[in-house]
């Protein structure tokens, strides 16, 4: 009896000096395996928008293949993609966006907001179908230039943005947007990160002439979303609508500071 109790002192006193180790991660967080999308079917399209953070993720780690890994999980049919360098020193001369569309085996399109350190830095779109024409208008932004992306397909157009951090410059780039929007008669979607809540003016300007296609659940910072900063909208215009399959913020806290935010739709 004794000896037995003398084993299972030693037994408990072991785990108290070396317990056994768990696999766990910080609260909020969530593993890249943890999720996985399937492709969507046939007529629907899914939108996807991500601030990438030129791909530093929240360990400190600057890491192209595990946000490639991010995106390639969503499976999206088009993505807007903000914070990208472009051959820049900071990113030892490698164009970012390149990188990710060859990872991702998707087409892409560049828009330089400014130039930076060497080379520039801006947003980009990614698309599984080829455009049919891009281009790139200038938005305010007093602390730092920014911009509107165009991409335009057969059957609908999407613009990418990274709104400015001053309300004022977000209510004229609104303004500015809305008067391109009226260029096109097909459907036009509208994605970014807008630096902004769903109660601003800035947003509220939008919704006027937009539908939120996205919702408003947080999506920054990413290891612990509070705040709904990343939209996908549609254009109300022409008697085109849209059926709202799925909305997401996908729950991926270490690839970037943001939240991927993807809707599917099917366009009417």
């Amino acid at each position: 009896m004794k000896i037995a109790f003398f084993i299972f002192s030693l037994i408990i006193n072991l785990l108290l000096i070396n317990p056994i180790a768990v696999d766990a991660q910080p609260a909020g967080q969530v593993s890249n395996r943890s999720y996985q999308y399937e492709k969507p079917v046939d007529g629907v399209l899914r939108v996807l928008t991500y601030n990438v953070r030129n791909c530093l993720g929240m360990d400190g780690k600057t890491d192209y293949n595990r946000v490639s890994s991010v995106i390639r999980s969503i499976q999206p049919t088009i993505v807007a993609l903000q914070e990208l360098d472009s051959v820049t020193t900071r990113s030892s001369g490698i164009d970012v966006l390149k990188v990710l569309a060859d990872n991702c085996g998707m087409n892409y399109i560049y828009g330089a907001s400014i130039p930076f350190r060497g080379g520039k830095y801006g947003i980009g779109i990614l698309s599984s179908e080829k455009p049919i024409k891009s281009s790139f208008l200038p938005l305010p932004g007093k602390e730092e230039k920014r911009g509107l992306l165009i991409a335009e397909f057969k059957d609908y157009v999407l613009f990418c943005t990274h709104f400015s951090l001053t309300e004022a410059d977000r209510v004229a780039s609104v303004e500015l947007i809305n008067q391109k929007a009226k260029e096109y008669k097909k459907h036009v979607i509208f994605a970014g990160d807008l630096n902004t809540k769903p109660e601003s003016g800035a947003i509220s300007t939008l919704t006027s002439s937009w539908t939120n296609l996205s919702g408003t659940n947080p999506t920054f910072p990413s290891n612990g979303p509070k705040e709904c900063i990343d939209y996908i909208f549609s254009l109300n215009c022409c008697g085109l609508n849209y059926n709202i399959i799925k909305q997401m913020v996908v729950p991926e806290a270490v690839a970037s500071d943001h939240c991927p935010v993807f809707v599917d739709i099917k366009l009417k």
